[in-house]
């Protein structure tokens, strides 16, 4: 999953490094990802995963590493199975 997570944010996240060199705990926001990115990046995780973000995880730290984004869509997505 965190692959696929990886993915999404280099297609999507507009960021300054790759993220899929970063630490998975690596705050992502401080390597470029701006909240309109974190957008296209949550709809394009709904798109892979088949999964809708609800509204209490819309929110900056969902977002913040691949860590929290790999916790929260797999939560998600066994909610969905």
């Amino acid at each position: 999953m965190n692959d696929r997570i990886r993915d999404i944010l280099a297609a999507h996240g507009k960021m300054a490094v790759d993220p899929k060199t970063v630490d998975a705990s690596a705050d992502l926001y401080e390597m470029g990802l701006t909240s309109h990115a974190s957008v296209n990046v949550m709809l394009a995780l709904e798109d892979e995963f088949d999964v809708e973000f609800p509204d209490e995880d819309l929110k900056k730290a969902t977002f913040a590493s691949v860590d929290n984004l790999a916790a929260v869509v797999g939560r998600l997505v066994e909610a969905a199975a």
